[in-house]
C-alpha cells in the first residue's frame, strides 16, 4: 500500500511513523508512507499557503494551488489517480468499518487541512472523501492523518503478529472487547474469574460475550442498536438490566 500524506508540518509524522506496527510493516514492505510538504508547490518566494477569506470574516484559508499542484505531483510520480482524503471536521465521522474500506485500496492520498479550513474547490473538486475523526476541532489535519494511517496499516496482511487478534478488537463484532487478565491470577487480592482459569473454552467463550455486551451496553449504548444479538443475548440483557439475582456482571 503507498500512502502519501499531504502537510504543512511533515516533522510531526518522524515520531509515531518511526514506531511500533507503523515502522514494522513499513520495514516488511506492507506499506509505504511518503510526507510531502505543502509549501513547496508554492510559486512565491514567500511560500504563502493561505490568504484571507473572501467576504470576510476571521482566520486564513488554505489556497487552492498548491494543494492542487501537489496531488497532481503525487498522482504523476505514482502513475495513477489516488483517491484523495481530506482531514476535516465537515467529514464523515472515522470507523472501523472505514478503516475496512481504506485497508483495502492500494493507496491513497491524506490532505491535513489547516487555519480556518481550505478552498471550496479543494472540497468539490479534488477531494474524493472527507473524513473527521471526532466531534472536535484540532490545530490541523495531522493528529487525524496519524490516527487513520495507525488503524488501516494495523489491518495489513502481515502488520500484526497474531492476525486472529483483530477478530477480537473492539467494535470488530460491533461491540466492545471482553475484560481482559493475565498473571499473576492473584494481584493484591484481586483475582483472575474462574471461568478463565477453567479449561472450559466454551464456558470462557460464554463469558466473555456476556462481558462484552454488557460492557458496551453500560458505556457504549448506541452501539447495540446496530448489534445482531440472539434472543438468549436479549434476555439475558434484560435480566441484567433490571437486576434479577445470579448475573455475574464482573
Amino acid at each position: 500500500m503507498d500512502i502519501h500524506i499531504l502537510t504543512l508540518f511533515p516533522g510531526m509524522f518522524q515520531g509515531p511513523f518511526a514506531e511500533s506496527i507503523v515502522r514494522r510493516a513499513a520495514d516488511q514492505g506492507l506499506v509505504s508512507i511518503a510526507l510531502h510538504q505543502i509549501r513547496d508547490y508554492t510559486t512565491d518566494k514567500h511560500h504563502t499557503v493561505d490568504d484571507y477569506s473572501y467576504g470576510g470574516g476571521p482566520g486564513m484559508v488554505m489556497k487552492p494551488e498548491p494543494v492542487f499542484a501537489a496531488v497532481e505531483d503525487v498522482r504523476s510520480q505514482a502513475g495513477a489517480a489516488l483517491p484523495v482524503i481530506l482531514l476535516t471536521p465537515q467529514g464523515r465521522l472515522f470507523s472501523q468499518g472505514i478503516a475496512d474500506e481504506l485497508a483495502k485500496l492500494p493507496g491513497f492520498i491524506l490532505l491535513c487541512g489547516h487555519y480556518e479550513g481550505v478552498d471550496e474547490r479543494v472540497h468539490r473538486h479534488l477531494a474524493s472523501d472527507e473524513i473527521s475523526i471526532g466531534d472536535y476541532v484540532l490545530t490541523g489535519g495531522e493528529l487525524p492523518a496519524m490516527v487513520l494511517v495507525d488503524a488501516v496499516v494495523r489491518l495489513l496482511p502481515g502488520a500484526v503478529g497474531s492476525p486472529e487478534s483483530l477478530a477480537e478488537d473492539s467494535l470488530r463484532q460491533g461491540v466492545l472487547q471482553y475484560p481482559l487478565y493475565t498473571r499473576p491470577a492473584d494481584f493484591r487480592g484481586w483475582k483472575v474469574p474462574e471461568v478463565l482459569v477453567s479449561g472450559n473454552h466454551q464456558e470462557v467463550a460464554r463469558w466473555r460475550r456476556r462481558q462484552a455486551l454488557v460492557r458496551t451496553r453500560r458505556r457504549r449504548p448506541d452501539l447495540l442498536v446496530k448489534t445482531e444479538l440472539t434472543l438468549a443475548e436479549h434476555r439475558w440483557l434484560e435480566s441484567q438490566l433490571s437486576g434479577a439475582p445470579g448475573i455475574e456482571i464482573d
